[in-house]
């Protein structure tokens, strides 16, 4: 194998690997993202279901102010009525009493209904209580590990993208370029093997004369129909009736 070969097949390793990391990388932000928006659901349910219970509270001492405040109304409409003198004042004051009282009752069976609303509400915001922290806590984890792989993952990168520098400075400019574009248009398979006399990239058969020269390993040959560059290896040998015409 020509050594140019050698060169670009150890730089393609390279750069396969720095487009793997950055394709991982592509998606931690995702990640990130999705893991922190699993942790703001669960606390938002918690945050609503308390909201509502704080409204059960609300409202249920609400009703025990305007109990209060009737229970006053009946004893002041009490101490007017023992101090009237007159029958029908007597019985007025009696009718606002009863009614007053009527009032308080059904009152009452709204406190006892709110009573029992809060005490499910009061269930509803432990259990999203204990789901919403088991769940941050959860994310937290999560999100510590992503950020360790993210690290050790930019550092890799880093690494790798030094050692590739390092290679491509050793390898023949014109190659170089030719790589460099066949690799910007074509993705990270830019040298490639040459099977049953096919391309290992676009697996078109190639012409006789392509062939015969990738094969003699002279010069660095190219596929007539992708642009790729071709290698040939002594395991790569045609099968009969594959040789091109």
């Amino acid at each position: 194998m020509l050594p140019t070969i050698e060169q670009l097949l150890v730089l393609q390793d390279r750069d396969r690997r720095l487009l793997r990391l950055k394709a991982e990388l592509d998606t931690v932000p995702g990640q990130r993202q999705a893991l922190q928006s699993k942790a703001a659901r669960t606390q938002a349910v918690f945050e609503e279901v308390k909201k509502q219970f704080g409204q059960i509270e609300s409202d249920r001492r609400r009703l025990e102010l305007e109990v209060d405040s009737m229970k006053q109304r009946i004893a002041k409409l009490q101490v007017e009525q023992q101090g009237t003198r007159s029958n029908d004042q007597y019985k007025a004051f009696q009718h606002q009493i009863e009614t007053t009282q009527a009032e308080i009752s059904k009152l009452e069976d709204q406190q006892l209904a709110l009573m029992e609303q809060g005490e499910a509400a009061a269930r509803e915001v432990a259990a999203a209580s204990k789901t919403a922290s088991a769940q941050k806590a959860e994310s937290d984890s999560a999100l510590a590990d992503l950020a360790t792989r993210e690290a050790n993952m930019r550092r890799e990168r880093d690494e790798v993208g030094a050692d590739r520098a390092k290679l491509g400075e050793a390898i023949d400019p014109t190659q170089l370029v030719r790589y460099d574009r066949i690799l910007k248009n074509r993705g990270e398979s830019v040298v490639v093997g040459v099977t049953n006399t096919v391309c290992g990239g676009c697996h078109m058969k190639l012409p006789m004369q392509t062939f015969l020269e990738t094969k003699a390993q002279v010069n660095v040959t190219c596929c007539p129909n992708c642009g790729r560059i071709l290698y040939f290896t002594s395991d790569m040998q045609p099968r009969p009736g594959d040789i091109p015409e």
